[in-house]
């Protein structure tokens, strides 16, 4: 059995047809709602999720298609579907928190999860509360600031987004290296993920990866066009905004704060000194940096 949570109660709650998440819950008070990312399972927020559930109520789900939770066909393998779609991931996520109880909760997501957990906060303002994201631009913008031989970094976004077959193909042939070239890559500190729950890791993505190549694949198609719609009409996140990043910036030549700014004009930017994985090198920052969010 993978690991747990420790103190936290699992559930395994309906959330659209044919899909159920996996969701780790535990704690009382106002609702946290905490979504995991890439390649990790909920985790990824252990520390966090116990520091704030002395005083919250905390949910830690994995998202559809990924570790617990149903790994629901991709609808259409132009990445145009809405299988994958952000908007039906936070639709998700949504209806998770109302089966719970919570017809209103903050939310904080961690690079793919922040960007589910953005666009539950575009679709969903009466229910989003309060929303942090963690080491992520959102869609739009992300795709915008890759140029030249710097969006080698991001050599991943660029194999999923492939029509369905190659990308499946070749990651299916070594799932192990090629998850665990992120988890060595983007990790400041290695001995912030363990060998037990860097084996839970490797495992459930060794079992989605048609799932996982989803979730991206719908970044370079559907998720696009709805980002592009709320540009357009000049929507903007209404709840009060963190955003903690590594300083991608600096190195790709961009403005994350300004970038950030026009989707979130209730902003609070931090660029942290930590690697990727946040809130298990730095556990400690990001329960305070999401706690002082809530205080606003």
């Amino acid at each position: 059995m993978p690991p747990t949570i420790p103190g936290f109660t699992y559930h395994r709650v309906s959330v659209a047809d044919g899909v159920s998440l996996n969701a780790a819950v535990s704690g009382s008070g106002s609702p946290v709602v905490l979504l995991h990312g890439f390649p990790q399972t909920h985790l990824m927020w252990r520390h966090v999720a116990a520091d704030l559930a002395a005083d919250h109520t905390v949910i830690c789900p994995d998202l559809r298609g990924y570790g617990a939770s149903d790994k629901p066909a991709e609808t259409d393998g132009s990445g145009d579907g809405p299988g994958y779609a952000k908007r039906t991931m936070a639709n998700d996520i949504v209806t998770l928190a109302h089966a719970l109880g919570h017809e209103r909760f903050a939310l904080a997501g961690h690079d793919r999860g922040a960007l589910v957990a953005f666009r539950a906060g575009l679709d969903h303002p009466d229910a989003v509360t309060h929303l942090a994201c963690l080491d992520v631009l959102p869609t739009l913008d992300m795709w915008d600031v890759l140029h030249g031989v710097t969006a080698a970094v991001g050599f991943h976004l660029y194999l999923m987004a492939q029509p369905p077959g190659l990308p499946e193909e070749l990651i299916a042939a070594a799932p192990d290296a090629f998850f665990g070239h992120f988890l060595d890559l983007w990790a400041n500190d290695p001995h912030a993920i363990p060998a037990d729950v860097r084996t839970a890791y490797l495992d459930a993505c060794r079992a989605a990866v048609p799932s996982i190549v989803a979730d991206y694949r719908a970044s370079a198609g559907v998720d696009l066009a709805h980002d592009q719609t709320d540009r357009d009409a000049g929507n903007q996140l209404r709840m009060p905004v963190a955003v903690l990043q590594q300083d991608w910036g600096a190195a790709l030549g961009f403005d994350a704060a300004a970038l950030w700014r026009g989707w979130a004009p209730d902003l609070r930017h931090s660029t942290v000194t930590c690697g990727h994985f946040m809130a298990e090198e730095a556990p400690a920052d990001v329960a305070k940096a999401l706690r002082d969010l809530l205080a606003r």
